[in-house]
């Protein structure tokens, strides 16, 4: 789970909606979390899956975090995957790409 700059910014990134499916088609719906690419963005209600990448919240006014997309891309490279061509592993669907390694313990 991502923590988030306030209670606002975590309230509209963890909208639901009983009625639409998607945050796409909610005209509530305000913002968009990218947990892939650690990105925000408002929401553009255009019919398609549009936004707006934002750098600041527009509650609290924090610097939101550096997105997380080119070392994504990098990342999924550097593994001889194409994002256009493969499958895309678990890991990278979601912010699990993100974590820092596991360390083996040392057992002295």
């Amino acid at each position: 789970m991502t923590d988030h700059c306030c209670e606002v910014m975590t309230t509209r990134v963890n909208w639901h909606c009983d009625r639409h499916d998607t945050p796409f088609t909610c005209p509530d719906a305000l913002i968009h979390f990218d947990v892939r690419f650690q990105e925000y963005g408002l929401v553009i209600h255009d019919g398609g899956a549009s936004t707006l990448g934002i750098d600041f919240c527009p509650w609290c006014g924090q610097r939101l975090p550096e997105s997380q997309r080119d070392r994504w891309f990098d990342e999924l490279g550097r593994r001889g995957i194409d994002p256009w061509e493969d499958p895309i592993p678990a890991e990278f669907q979601d912010g699990g790409w993100l974590a820092p390694p596991r360390q083996e313990r040392d057992e002295r």
